[in-house]
Order: C-alpha cells, then structure tokens, then sequence
C-alpha cells in the first residue's frame, strides 16, 4: 500500500476525533525506530519511555516520511473471545471473560500484508479495541483497573475458522490465532480517550461488515483488565484484544480490510498468499 494513501486514510478518520486525545506512533524513518505524537500529518520524535516520563523534541517531521510500525512491543497479548451478544448468537453468553493468548510473532504493522498460510482455506477478519498496559498489574480491583491502561489502539484478531473449530481443528488455537501476520496493531496508541463508548467499523473492499459500540462489551475493559490481573500479572506494554462483534466473513487475496475506531484511526492491511 502506498504510505502516503495510508497516512491520508489515516488523518481523515481523526477529522472529528475529540480533542484532549493524545496519538502515539511507533515509526521507522533510515535506520532509526521511533516513538512519537502524532499531530495531524507530523509526528514529534519523544525522549524518554513511551510508558514513563517522556517529552517531545526536535522539529515535526513529515508523516510520510515514515514507515508506521506497530505502536508497541509487548512482552504477551492476550485476547477474549465472545464478548459481543451479537457475536455469540443464541449461545449461552460466559460467566467470566473467555481470554486465550496470541503469540506476539503474530503481530503485523499498519499498512502491511496479512498473509493467508498455504494450507489455509478460511481466514477470517475481526476487528477489535486493543488495550495497552501502561503499568504492572496483579489483583487489582473494577476500579482501579483503568489507572492501569496507558491507551487504545485499534486491532484485527485474524482467524482461520476451520483450524479453530473445523474438521481440522488443533487442540489450541496457536495457528487459529497466531499463525504470522494474524495480528495487525495500531495505527496509533490513543490516550486519553473515552473508550468504554466508541464506534468500531470494520471495512472490507470498503463494504462495511461489522458495526457496534464498545459499550455493547458483555465485558467492559476495567472489567477484562481486573479478571485477567487475578490469574496473570500484567506488564506494562502487554496487550488485550477485547473481542469482535457480528459475523465475520473469509478474506481473500487481493482484499483490503480496514479497522477503524472512533478516536483512534483506522488499521488498514492488504491481504495476500506470501
């Protein structure tokens, strides 16, 4: 995809985007990777950790000049499953959230390929709200979960549905979810957004295919955040993907699926077989 096409979907999709939101970007520009803040079409390269004290410097550079990359390394992504009703159907909604792990080799940058493996015959896409870690978190209540989400960013849990639950299915979902390139992350890492009421609108060949506010959750981000902390302690930098609403449909080489999120921007990757 060319960059620039990419960074103009990019910038139209925050044209209304509330103000007080802060966009973090993970770039590449020569040899250098970067973080830094997204301001319109520049970005301002930051000193310090993405997740500590940190402050802007040096001038703006042109966005274009830059190769967008996943806007965080986690050390672990972790993910739920049904936690939309109108994902689940008539089946019976969990008593808990449903979480399973992705590989973090799965993870695909904004603007590249999702490549569908040789042998797969039903890949499917799942746009979602992606929650950053900012802080260490082990047992922490409802309440206080949401001091410990340093921002959001959008993501696309990808699926082969006949691995996951097919005739041909594994006894984990290790290739389901986490074959290569199954794990698209960004553009951006927003901060200071209200999460827990946005439109997410998944886009494929421009058709829109899923609609639906994350405050149709079954379970909300502080209530995903303190149920995982109670079992598995989370650092700063890991990631939740917190699960897709209505149906989802196979991809095809040639396709382009695009995740937007209001307040955030919009993941776009192609698809293609290598």
């Amino acid at each position: 995809m060319d960059r620039r096409e990419f960074l103009s979907t990019f910038a139209a999709a925050l044209q209304n985007s509330p103000a007080g939101v802060t966009r973090y970007v993970r770039f590449r520009q020569g040899s250098q990777v970067s973080h830094g803040i997204l301001e319109g079409e520049s970005i301002r390269r930051i000193t310090g950790p993405l997740l500590g004290s940190h402050r802007p410097t040096g001038a703006p550079l042109p966005a274009s000049s830059a190769e967008l990359l996943c806007p965080i390394e986690p050390g672990k992504i972790l993910a739920v499953g049904l936690n939309y009703k109108s994902h689940i159907g008539n089946r019976t909604p969990p008593a808990n959230p449903e979480i399973f792990y992705k590989p973090v080799s799965c993870l695909q940058h904004p603007g590249a390929n999702i490549v569908i493996p040789r042998d797969a015959s039903n890949v499917h896409y799942e746009g979602e709200l992606v929650l950053v870690i900012g802080k260490r978190a082990r047992n922490v209540s409802r309440e206080e979960a949401p001091g410990v989400i340093f921002g959001v960013a959008c993501g696309n849990d990808v699926s082969e549905r006949d691995w996951q639950s097919g005739p041909r299915k594994d006894l984990q979902w290790w290739r389901a979810k986490g074959a290569d390139t199954f794990g698209p992350l960004g553009p951006c890492i927003a901060r200071g957004l209200n999460y827990g009421d946005i439109l997410l609108t998944t886009r494929l060949n421009g058709a829109v295919v899923q609609q639906q506010r994350t405050s149709d959750l079954l379970f909300d981000c502080p209530a995903i955040v303190s149920f995982v902390s109670r079992y598995v302690s989370l650092e700063p930098g890991d990631v939740i993907y917190t699960g897709t609403p209505g149906a989802t449909k196979k991809m095809s080489p040639g396709d382009t699926v695009e995740v937007e999120i209001e307040g955030i921007g919009a993941l776009r990757n192609k698809v293609s077989d290598r």
